[in-house]
């Protein structure tokens, strides 16, 4: 009710959209991010002409309806993101607008502005109080995302209620401090003041991205919720609902509107109109241009080019024959120099920390933005960067991924220590629940990385992130592992994959075949999440196996040593390496069974939580439930039990426990 006015003005007079086609590809993205308003966009998509009939706005919350409490991206028709998070929307807003201002400097041409849209954003006070709204408009401002106009709903009301108190930011000199354009406070009840600010912000010629302050009431049109927290938190009530509808002098049945509003709001003829005339500009343009026509509409549908599968294959081959003895971060890296020369979307990016998560390649210079223009700096060969120094932001780097992949045109993925994964959890759930494909690079990934000590060692987190649903997680134990992680993330269309990688070197292990388990051995298995890697022949032993170690990452290495150890005691074991948990459990059966057959004794091997590993029948698993110790990395592995010696103790033990 409070945001009413602003949406006439934007929804009335701005906004450029088809609600005849939601996707459109040169429409302008509107964001809720104060999403708890959700019935406002409901109501905008539903008077407008989206497919989102009165029957779906009655059944607002309600399971299987189309209008959940909060706006759920690939839901409703029209939502641009979920939003539900504070901060969340408008830091996705801030990759919408930098996905737009990229794509236009890679392909539009003098006299063809094929790309060239805006993005809106409401924000609320909840919004600007998160710390990652502050992430988010720094960097804006730094990108000088000119196209980016956030509109600021300034009513001074949250749930606890006036939030004078505990809210005392100068909201306008903090955004210039950030670099953005401010107008206003603007009376956010007139919708033409508004409207002027828009226009205002729309006309600017520089390149500032434009925070429009707009002082409302919440609640408005209420006799007795205006301007309180019941307003923002309780539905006002059948009483009151009665008292308010007199106050406006709205004396309408409930759910029906006049068909002279709905023909004032529908927006289809205007938007077909706008689409349409978008659409003879690109004919022009495929004409003038056809492989980049061709290449962006590509890029925008989030296919990957044909020449991709032989890409991966030979970059996978090229990892196994080499067998480099690197740390898995570095395999990352050598992985990406194939696939980002290869597949030009791929935006990288790191939080501060590029020379320790490698994230950058030949293929991906910094980007970088001409101080004075605004404009994307190119090479002599028109090409702008590919990597994004994000500084030390790492929330603000993933929901901004976030953005960048639901605008489309680009795969982002981002690097950063695996501890601090713990930062941008939240977006990282939001980027599985919306299927979003953004890769992030989780580096340091255990006690391995030494003398920082427990505040940098991660233990709980590979647990942790594979919790999340639709997250896919894997810990590549070398290179050829570490090249298919990466093909089967850049696959991934609908979901997010987390990569956990090595600080320290780990010794390449060769790829045999299994005369047991022929289908789930050698390169080929690795992309099924888990595989046999060592029979007992292997080490040397000519009988069958008795236990099956599994092991993760670095520590496959050490899964195979304590092979060799067992089979100098006679003991037959099977060495499985399961780099990705998430994918093997979406395996058959069948393929389950050939990796790890019944009755076989199964020990564990990962520095960190043990708890994920027992739904695998494991006898015992060699694991870290409390914190780490400051210490060279071989000193706190013979410390922690992570030694040939021990694991092979262990699973030992497991025989006889098991006799």
């Amino acid at each position: 009710m409070g945001m009413a006015d602003m949406a006439v003005a934007l929804w009335g007079e701005h906004l450029r959209h088809n609600p005849s086609n939601p996707h459109w590809m040169n429409r302008d993205r509107f964001i809720l991010s104060n999403g708890h308003g959700s019935m406002l966009i409901y109501a905008l998509l539903h008077l407008t002409g989206y497919k989102l009939p009165m029957t779906e706005l009655k059944n607002f919350r309600q399971l299987y309806s189309k209008t959940a409490g909060h706006p759920e991206f690939g839901i409703t028709p029209g939502v641009e993101t979920t939003t539900g998070p504070l901060g969340q929307g408008i830091t996705n807003a801030v990759g919408f607008a930098l996905a737009e201002k990229l794509l236009a400097q890679e392909f539009n041409r003098e006299g063809h502005a094929v790309v060239d849209h805006h993005t809106y954003v409401f924000v609320g006070d909840g919004c600007l109080m998160e710390g990652i709204s502050h992430e988010a408009a720094a960097l804006a401002g730094a990108w000088k995302l000119g196209k980016l106009i956030a509109l600021y709903d300034d009513n001074g009301i949250s749930i606890d209620g006036q939030v004078a108190p505990w809210f005392i930011d100068n909201t306008a000199q903090r955004f210039v401090a950030y670099g953005w354009n401010v107008i206003g406070p603007v009376d956010g009840h007139d919708a033409a003041a508004v409207s002027a600010a828009i226009a205002q912000a729309k006309a600017g010629t520089d390149s500032r991205p434009t925070l429009i302050i707009s002082k409302t009431h919440i609640g408005k049109g209420s006799p007795n919720r205006a301007n309180t927290s019941k307003a923002h938190g309780e539905p006002l009530g059948a009483e009151e609902i009665k008292l308010t509808r007199e106050a406006i002098g709205w004396s309408h049945a409930p759910f029906v509107i006049p068909k002279e509003v709905y023909a004032d709001w529908d927006a289809k003829e205007k938007g077909k109109a706008a689409e349409s005339a978008w659409n003879d500009k690109f004919a022009a343009y495929k004409a003038a241009f056809p492989e980049l026509a061709k290449e962006l509409v590509r890029r925008m549908k989030g296919d990957l080019p044909k020449s991709f599968v032989q890409t991966a294959v030979d970059t996978v081959i090229a990892a196994h024959q080499k067998g480099e003895t690197v740390a898995s971060r570095k395999a990352s890296q050598l992985a990406l120099e194939s696939f980002t020369a290869a597949l030009p979307e791929m935006l990288g990016g790191s939080a501060d920390l590029t020379g320790s998560n490698l994230t950058n390649t030949k293929s991906t210079p910094n980007l970088r933005f001409d101080a004075r223009t605004g404009a994307v700096v190119t090479n002599e060969a028109g090409q702008g960067g590919r990597h994004i120094n994000y500084g030390v932001r790492e929330f603000g780097m993933a929901a901004i991924m976030n953005g960048v992949a639901l605008h489309g045109g680009y795969i982002p993925y981002g690097g950063t220590f695996l501890t601090f994964s713990d930062y941008s959890r939240n977006a990282i759930r939001m980027a599985a629940l919306m299927k979003l494909r953004v890769v992030h690079v989780f580096t340091h990934d255990s006690i391995g990385l030494g003398e920082d000590g427990p505040t940098h060692q991660s233990i709980e987190h590979a647990a942790s992130l594979r919790l999340i649903p639709n997250l896919d997680v894997w810990r590549p134990a070398d290179t050829a592992e570490t090249a298919v992680a990466w093909t089967v993330a850049l696959q991934n269309k609908s979901k997010p994959t987390a990569l956990l990688l090595s600080r320290q070197n780990i010794a390449y292990i060769p790829k045999g075949d299994s005369a047991v388990a022929p289908d789930a051995s050698g390169l080929d298995a690795i992309s099924k999440g888990a595989y046999v890697l060592a029979e007992p022949a292997d080490a040397g032993l000519k009988k069958k196996a008795q236990a099956v170690i599994i092991a993760t990452g670095s520590e496959v290495q050490l899964a195979i040593a304590a092979q060799k150890v067992l089979a100098e005691r006679k003991i037959a074991v099977r060495v499985v390496s399961m780099p990705s948990t998430t994918t093997f459990d979406l395996q058959s059966a069948e393929y389950k069974s050939s990796v790890l057959p019944a009755g076989l004794p199964r020990v564990a091997v990962e520095m960190g939580s043990t708890g994920g590993w027992w739904k695998y029948g494991t006898a015992a698993v060699v694991g870290l439930d409390t914190y780490g110790e400051s210490a060279p990395a071989p000193v706190l592995f013979k410390h922690f039990g992570f030694t040939p010696e021990n694991v092979a103790d262990t699973v030992q033990t497991a025989l006889t426990r098991k006799a």
